[in-house]
C-alpha cells in the first residue's frame, strides 16, 4: 500500500492549532520555512483563540475533529 505525502502546511495548522489550544509559546514554533511557519502561527492563533475562549477538553471536541481529519 502507497501511503500518501500529507500536505505539510496542514499538518503545521494542526500542530500549531494543538499547541495554541495547550497553552504553548509562539516561540516553540519548530519550522523554518517562512510559508509553513506562517501557517504554523495561523493554527496557533486559532488554537489561543480557542483556548481563551473555554473550547478546551470536552468543549472543544466538536473542534477537534476538524483539526485533525486535515
Amino acid at each position: 500500500m502507497k501511503r500518501q505525502k500529507r500536505d505539510m502546511y496542514a499538518r503545521a495548522y494542526k500542530r500549531g492549532y494543538l499547541a495554541g489550544v495547550s497553552g504553548k509559546p509562539k516561540d516553540s514554533c519548530p519550522n523554518e520555512q517562512a510559508e509553513v511557519r506562517q501557517e504554523w502561527l495561523n493554527g496557533w492563533r486559532e488554537g489561543r483563540t480557542d483556548n481563551w475562549e473555554g473550547m478546551t477538553g470536552v468543549s472543544g471536541i466538536h473542534k477537534l475533529s476538524n483539526v485533525t481529519s486535515a
